[in-house]
């Protein structure tokens, strides 16, 4: 743990203030459920909730199913925080980092986007924090919709094949499947 050197008291009713640097920081929004944890030295330790999050191995086994029947396509499952699941040839870029502000504003609008950089589309964005150019050229996103609310994105990216028809039915499927088996 890192300390910040800001003390709170707990009010009458047992709240308690974060401090707005810090939900700057770690996005941390009014309506965000936080999950309360303790540890064995008298500690609490407050996590953003997500509900992905215990999809986690799920959607890994999901991706890797997607990339099987896809051609030279990274398949990604994003949470509203970071990527929580990748199967290709860009794991070790993607995993478990935090998404994008463009990735988080597309997924928040419900935004879809099949886009290609060298196109010079606008609507081609990067979709995880610190990641350099070139990684992909071809990108396709769908929001991942319960019950009306949005819990995360499914991400397919490709460095040589422009995405189509086929593609694009696929990652709507894989969107709208993941959002039926959040909202069980």
């Amino acid at each position: 743990m890192k300390a910040t050197g800001i003390v709170r008291r707990i009010d009458d009713l047992g709240r308690i203030v974060i401090p707005k640097e810090i939900r700057r920081t770690l996005r941390i929004k009014e309506s965000d459920s936080m999950e309360i944890f303790t540890d064995g030295n008298n500690n609490v330790i407050l996590k953003k909730y997500s509900p992905m999050g215990e999809f986690i191995d799920f959607a890994k086994i999901y991706a890797e199913s997607l990339m099987q029947v896809l051609d030279n396509i990274v398949v990604c499952i994003t949470d509203k925080e970071q990527i929580i699941a990748v199967a290709g040839g860009l794991k070790k870029d993607l995993l478990d980092k935090e998404i994008s502000h463009d990735l988080e504003k597309c997924i928040n609008a419900r935004d879809k986007i099949n886009a290609s950089e060298s196109e010079n589309n606008e609507n081609f964005i990067l979709i995880a924090n610190g990641e350099t150019k070139n990684l992909y050229s071809y990108e396709l996103i769908v929001p991942i919709i319960s019950d009306g609310e949005v819990f995360g994105s499914v991400v397919f990216l490709s460095q040589e094949k422009k995405m189509g028809d086929y593609e694009n039915k696929l990652i709507n499927m894989a969107a709208f499947f993941l959002g039926k088996q959040i909202g069980q």
